[in-house]
């Protein structure tokens, strides 16, 4: 009953008029971003995080969350009018979404995929809200070891259940570490990597490394592919939305399938982008339409992205309840609070009651409202691709160039966003995941400390993180999660040797 009460003030908090307006702002921004390929929900975030310094930071997160839901929303038009994947988790709902628009079918193809990505969004909402609080209070009772333990965990579980190649992941995360260790030792004073440079002492600002990552490496790395834009024109009326409502709530199994899937795979560090094509794959196999399945099929548009979107929302949970980012977009989030002098974390939801709850009211919020304009102003968001790149581009620069430099009010920042822009670049050249690296920076610091609190209170004993059943789980799980790829492989070898005599016999 407590948590419901706090729940309604959030709500009171969220409703105010100053916070309606950014809630608005933000989920045209953010769809905006996702319509825009590549750019996409963390970089849009990046990008404009520094404009909500000047705010408090219950109306800097309302915004910035909201940004984010409108990229989730704006990534499918680019995929069913244009066969674009404007979120690398929409690539799945191209198989059947442009089909459908190929076929005159585009306002079905768009109302089912924008109620989809409501139902999993809300989904994942109520999960945060009854789930959160629990796993908070459960996580009050944490040490440094047992601080270090969940570090660790999401460290292993970005390394073994990635997609991407391990030895990548952890260069990527080794770089991130290191950049993270520059400036001043925390826990003995000592400078650290600064090489003579003053500008060095602070270390590496995280906004300033996100922006060039992100944003400046996105640019580089699009203007070498000349994208241009061709596709299907849309319109959605109340005729088409009603009809297409109508026939929704058959699939109601999919959804909760879908649903399910999202919220795994977005609390676990895999992310939108493997859920939506789980969800396809398994929405495939099961259905009766599954040779229809890339020929235009409703269910082909549900599945992905209903799956995508409790994805990309339930990443947030282990953000606000441990302080641990699930997505490349909840770390944004998480160097934002830090920003504003937030530890994210258990504490938050004892110490900032308005701000975490005014949070997941604003999920709830900015869904309906991000339902709403989508629906309303498909056209407008889709002539958007009308605009040559070549214009679109030296905005966005300027804007990332602004964003850096009001960081700390210096040109040395802006510098340094180029350069972390062109390892962005070669990053993605090369196909080093950027994710691990934004982890490693956001964490890096936090983990270490922990860790060197916890060896001085054993006397440098490795025994204090095998010392009590909780953190002996977590650092099981751990270790499990980094090596998982290998257990895998060798389950299969067992497999594959029992069945062997018996197919011989």
């Amino acid at each position: 009953m407590e948590d419901i009460g706090n729940l309604f003030h959030g709500f009171s908090v969220v409703l105010q008029p100053y916070n309606i307006v950014l809630m608005v702002v933000g989920i045209v921004l953010g769809v905006i971003v996702g319509v825009l390929p590549g750019l996409g929900g963390a970089n849009g975030v990046a990008i404009l995080l520094p404009l909500t310094f000047s705010m408090s930071p219950t109306s800097a997160i309302i915004m910035l969350s909201c940004i984010y839901w409108g990229a989730l929303f704006g990534g499918a038009i680019t995929s069913i009018l244009f066969n674009i994947p404007g979120e690398p988790w929409s690539v799945a709902t191209t198989f059947d979404g442009y089909p459908m628009a190929q076929q005159g079918k585009a306002g079905e193809a768009l109302t089912a995929a924008f109620t989809s990505s409501f139902v999993g969004a809300l989904f994942a909402v109520i999960m945060i809200t009854l789930v959160a609080p629990l796993v908070a209070s459960f996580a009050l009772r944490f040490g440094p070891a047992e601080i270090f333990s969940v570090y660790f965990l999401a460290f292993c579980s970005f390394v073994g259940l990635s997609k991407e190649p391990p030895f990548k992941t952890v260069a990527s995360m080794m770089l991130g570490f290191a950049l993270g260790a520059v400036g001043l030792d925390q826990m003995t004073g000592q400078l650290r990597l600064t090489f003579g440079f003053e500008t060095l002492l602070t270390g590496f600002d995280f906004l300033i490394a996100v922006i060039g990552l992100f944003g400046i490496g996105e640019i580089l790395l699009t203007m070498e592919e000349g994208l241009s834009f061709r596709g299907k024109a849309a319109k959605i009326d109340l005729k088409v939305v009603i009809n297409t409502w109508k026939e929704l709530p058959r699939y109601w199994m999919l959804y909760l399938r879908s649903c399910l899937i999202g919220c795994w795979m977005g609390i676990s560090p895999a992310g939108a982008t493997p859920a939506s094509f789980m969800s396809y794959g398994i929405a495939k196999r099961i259905s009766k339409h599954g040779k229809n399945f890339g020929k235009g099929e409703i269910e082909g548009v549900i599945a992905p992205e209903t799956a995508a979107h409790a994805a990309g929302t339930a990443a947030l949970l282990p953000m606000i309840s441990l302080g641990v980012p699930g997505s490349p977009t909840a770390a944004v989030l998480l160097g934002g609070l830090l920003i504003w002098g937030l530890q994210p974390g258990p504490l938050l939801f004892t110490e900032q009651k308005d701000f975490v709850w005014g949070l997941i009211a604003s999920m709830y919020m900015g869904n309906i409202v991000g339902l709403i304009v989508v629906l309303t102003c498909v056209p407008l968001f889709a002539a958007i691709l009308r605009i040559p790149f070549s214009v679109i581009a030296p905005i966005i620069l300027v804007l990332c160039a602004i964003g850096a430099y009001t960081v700390h009010n210096n040109t040395f920042d802006v510098v340094m966003m180029l350069v972390f822009g062109v390892v962005g670049y070669f990053m993605k050249k090369t196909n080093y995941p950027l994710a691990p690296m934004v982890l490693a920076i956001v964490l890096g610091d936090k983990a270490e400390e922990s860790f060197r609190q916890s060896l001085l209170a054993s006397q440098g004993s490795l025994g204090v993180f095998f010392s009590n059943a909780l953190v002996s789980t977590i650092m099981t799980l751990g270790l499990i999660a980094l090596f998982w790829p290998m257990i895998q492989a060798g389950l299969s070898r067992l497999r594959g040797g029992v069945k062997g005599p018996r197919t011989a016999a």
